[in-house]
C-alpha cells in the first residue's frame, strides 16, 4: 500500500482528486498510531492524537505543492507529522522532544491502515472546516480537496473569482487561528 501513496500523491498534484482523497484516506489511521506513539514517548496521553492527525492532513494539503517529485512521500509526511506532534506539545506549555532515533523505531511498528478505518480522513477534513461558514466550507473543499482554481471554484459557487479569494483567506485565516492559538 504504501509504495503507491508517492504515485497518489503525483496523481492528485495532477487534478485526480479522486487518487488525492484515497491518499488522505489512507494516510489518517497510519498517522493516528504514529501520533499516539509519538505523543506516548513524551509522556502523553492520547487526548491530542486527533489534534495531531488533523493538524498534519491539513499541512500535507496546503503545502502538498512543495513535496518534490524526485523524493520519496513518506520521509516528507513524518517530517510534518514530527513537527505537528511538537507543536501541539509545545501549545500545552511542556517542553518535548522525540528524539529522531525513536522515530525510526515508531516508523517501523506502524502497519498498513485497517479497511476499517476507511473514510477517517473525511471525518478530520470535516472537523477541521466545522467552525467555517458554509461558503468559507464550500470554498475551502472546492480550492484545496478539488482542487480546482479560484475561477474554477467561483464558477461552480456562483461567485467571483475575487470573493473566493478572499473568502478562502477568510477561511485560512480562522482555520489558523482555530488550530494555531491565533485569534482572528
Amino acid at each position: 500500500m504504501r509504495e503507491d501513496w508517492a504515485q497518489l500523491m503525483c496523481a492528485g498534484l495532477d487534478g485526480d482528486t479522486a487518487a488525492y482523497h484515497r491518499l488522505l484516506s489512507e494516510l489518517a489511521p497510519v498517522l493516528r498510531r504514529v501520533a499516539q506513539r509519538m505523543l506516548a514517548r513524551a509522556g502523553q496521553g492520547s487526548g491530542e492524537i486527533e489534534d495531531v492527525v488533523q493538524e498534519t492532513l491539513l499541512a500535507i494539503h496546503l503545502k502538498r505543492q512543495t513535496w518534490d517529485r524526485s523524493t520519496p512521500l513518506m520521509p516528507w509526511v513524518w517530517a510534518i507529522t514530527r513537527h505537528k506532534a511538537l507543536d501541539v506539545l509545545r501549545r500545552q506549555g511542556r517542553r518535548a522532544e522525540v528524539p529522531l532515533d525513536a522515530l525510526d523505531s515508531v516508523l517501523e511498528e506502524v502497519a498498513a491502515p485497517e479497511p476499517a478505518e476507511a473514510g477517517l480522513a473525511e471525518r478530520d477534513v470535516a472537523r477541521l472546516t466545522q467552525s467555517l461558514s458554509d461558503r468559507e466550507r464550500a470554498v475551502v473543499e472546492a480550492v484545496y480537496l478539488s482542487g480546482a482554481s479560484a475561477r474554477e471554484a467561483g464558477q461552480r459557487l456562483a461567485m467571483s473569482e475575487g470573493a473566493v479569494r478572499v473568502a478562502l483567506h477568510r477561511a485560512l485565516k480562522r482555520l489558523a487561528a482555530a488550530y494555531g492559538g491565533a485569534k482572528p
